[in-house]
């Protein structure tokens, strides 16, 4: 086979292209200070290289693009629902498929009709807005993630794994009667893009229906999952990635799937489930929030690229193809001196800067400091997960609790940037590591109360000097 004699390039050509900007040195820094030094408030053409999120951010094939020409823009009953549904049926098993116009959509549904006032949400990591939705929905979101993920250099293979006897001293201690859910988020997008092992699923699920607690899935990231699993569950050595994503529906109650990611579209999402009574629930808050049930908010154009695009996600060459590439990058990351989150998992990977950055506090936000120095040398925007993003604050924006790591996530669109713009991003990162005392802190200036990394303004410390 080809692949066994060379590297495995990319199971697609480029047909479209786009132009992206480079900005000089002092327009990044002019523009980073308008934005209160938060990338989220950056203009898209004031970035070269955008690894801020996988979320919405790929590129359609020209058979999606095809596809949504045949969009029915019917209200009710249009032929292109019948096509998204026959198709996430198909991949998932479950009887009731909603759409929603994204995944974010479907948590607020799914859990206001799911879980009570008072309740715990348990999770081997809840990500910001599915933490956010829970406790919208006056429910506690409680994450148990095992033991290795504490490891970031531990290449342990399934890090993303939930704390399977935590998870069961709970369910039969003195506070199991609150649990109204149990939600495997799969990759474990908060810990690392580390993906979860079906051997932990299969014990989740036990666990699940022996104390009659619901067990979802958070799905966004179902073939990148699988495809993980494909190369490190040995007894799923021999299966495909749909057919190990198929087996993890099997095993859930439901799920609820942002499509932005592994739909490998721009829009979409759907909650998948099993129960008649749930799903009339359900059906009542999304015709009245989102749409009617056979389009839930979305064109009958976005269906017909989810419909094709999950034909496409699924495709192992093309998983293999992404995953290399992720991997080729982290090689060269660490050989430029920066340590990332052990192994690498698909869909992003994560930075070390607490451990790149020794000189600078939790209190000085180490991991944003580093995203904002990523973007003043190279243009790159990327996201902070440390402190700013997952400690505790007081009245006064000051950090109380610091987060247990200080990880900067570089998130990778999928089919959008080839292996040449990925070893700019690497060569940016070698020229920080050279002189990393240069990077300077920060300090909050403004914050909401709630997803404050989204719309937080900040501004830089004072620069001293470094000890050597």
């Amino acid at each position: 086979m080809f692949s066994d004699l060379h590297k495995m390039p990319p199971p697609y050509r480029i047909k479209v292209v786009e132009p992206i900007p480079f900005l000089s040195a002092e327009e990044r820094r002019r523009a980073l200070a308008e934005a209160g030094y938060n990338p989220f408030n950056l203009r898209a053409d004031q970035i070269t290289i955008d690894l801020l999120s996988d979320s919405g951010t790929g590129a359609t094939s020209a058979a999606q693009e095809a596809a949504a020409a045949l969009g029915d823009e019917s209200y009710a009953g249009a032929r292109s629902w019948f096509r998204f549904h026959d198709e996430v049926g198909d991949l998932t098993g479950y009887r009731h498929i909603l759409p929603v116009h994204q995944g974010r959509a479907g948590e607020r549904i799914l859990f206001t009709s799911l879980l009570k006032p008072g309740q715990i949400c348990v999770s081997n990591t809840h990500f910001d807005t599915t933490h956010a939705n829970v406790e919208l929905a006056g429910a506690h979101a409680l994450d148990l993630p095992c033991p290795e993920a504490a490891d970031l250099d531990s290449t342990e293979p399934f890090k993303g794994n939930i704390d399977l006897d935590a998870l069961e001293r709970l369910l039969a201690g003195p506070e199991g009667h609150r649990v109204g859910l149990v939600l495997m988020t799969i990759t474990n997008n908060g810990l690392g893009a580390q993906p979860v092992s079906m051997a932990n699923l299969a014990a989740t699920r036990e666990l699940c229906r022996r104390h009659r607690v619901p067990f979802f899935l958070d799905a966004a990231r179902f073939a990148e999952n699988a495809w993980l699993v494909s190369q490190r569950e040995p007894a799923y050595r021999d299966w495909t990635p749909r057919q190990i994503a198929t087996r993890a529906f099997e095993l859930a109650d439901g799920c609820v799937v942002s499509l932005k990611k592994d739909g490998l579209s721009a829009i979409g999402g759907f909650i998948g489930l099993r129960d008649d009574d749930l799903r009339a629930m359900c059906e009542a808050n999304l015709i009245a929030t989102e749409g009617f049930s056979t389009y839930g908010g979305l064109a009958g154009h976005d269906l017909e690229r989810l419909a094709q695009g999950l034909r496409e996600v699924v495709d192992p060459a093309y998983l293999q193809s992404r995953a290399e590439s992720t991997a080729g990058l982290a090689r060269m990351i660490n050989e430029a001196g920066v340590d990332t989150v052990q192994p690498p998992g698909v869909h992003a990977l994560y930075l070390n800067a607490g451990r790149l950055l020794p000189h600078l506090s939790p209190h000085e936000f180490p991991g944003h400091s580093l995203v904002c120095q990523l973007y003043l040398d190279g243009g790159i925007r990327c996201a902070e997960l440390g402190s700013l993003y997952l400690g505790t604050m007081d009245d006064q924006h000051r950090l109380v609790t610091p987060a247990p790591f200080e990880l900067v996530r570089l998130a990778i669109p999928r089919r959008v940037y080839t292996d040449a713009h990925l070893e700019y991003v690497a060569s940016v990162l070698a020229h920080i590591a050279k002189e990393p005392g240069r990077v300077r802190g920060h300090r909050i200036v403004s914050s909401p109360k709630l997803l404050r990394h989204f719309k937080v303004r900040l501004e830089p410390t004072p620069a001293r000097a470094v000890r050597r």
